[in-house]
């Protein structure tokens, strides 16, 4: 309770200290927000409800993701792992850049969750993807197979 000038007392409220959010970085670190772009129900539900997903964790050393990261989310209450395949952040000559930080849903084998990606994914997402293949064993390739535009 504070006094003002004419000695009444009145509750200061300050409006700025209740909203919290979060802007949605061009750079994919701990608590980006991210797009589900393959129709998993659970990345449907997530997208509808105006609840997307956030980075828990990157999987790599310098906890920036990039184009092919492998990231941990929190999505509807739970955690589950992603692929990223479009990044708003400045990229490498020929690697597209978009609007939204894109994430496609996978389970722990590398397989997705779902059975469509909606929007284009870049052509070097081909050779990043084999790569990791080889060298961690999962089968991330399929992520491929489903979808249906390459920029």
């Amino acid at each position: 309770m504070l006094r003002n000038c004419f000695g009444v007392l009145h509750q200061h409220t300050n409006l700025a200290r209740t909203i919290h959010t979060t802007a949605a970085c061009f750079e994919i670190r701990k608590l980006a927000r991210l797009r589900v772009v393959d129709n998993s129900e659970i990345g449907k539900r997530a997208m509808a409800e105006g609840k997307p997903p956030k980075c828990i964790h990157v999987y790599n050393k310098q906890s920036v993701g990039k184009i092919g990261d492998k990231v941990l989310v929190a999505i509807k209450g739970q955690k589950k792992k992603g692929i990223l395949v479009g990044c708003k952040q400045f990229q490498k000559p020929k690697i597209p850049k978009f609007d939204s930080n894109n994430l496609v849903l996978i389970d722990d084998n590398g397989t997705p969750l779902g059975t469509r990606i909606h929007v284009p994914i870049p052509t070097i997402l081909r050779t990043i993807l084999k790569e990791k293949t080889q060298a961690k064993g999962a089968d991330y390739t399929k992520l491929l197979g489903i979808a249906s535009r390459f920029v």
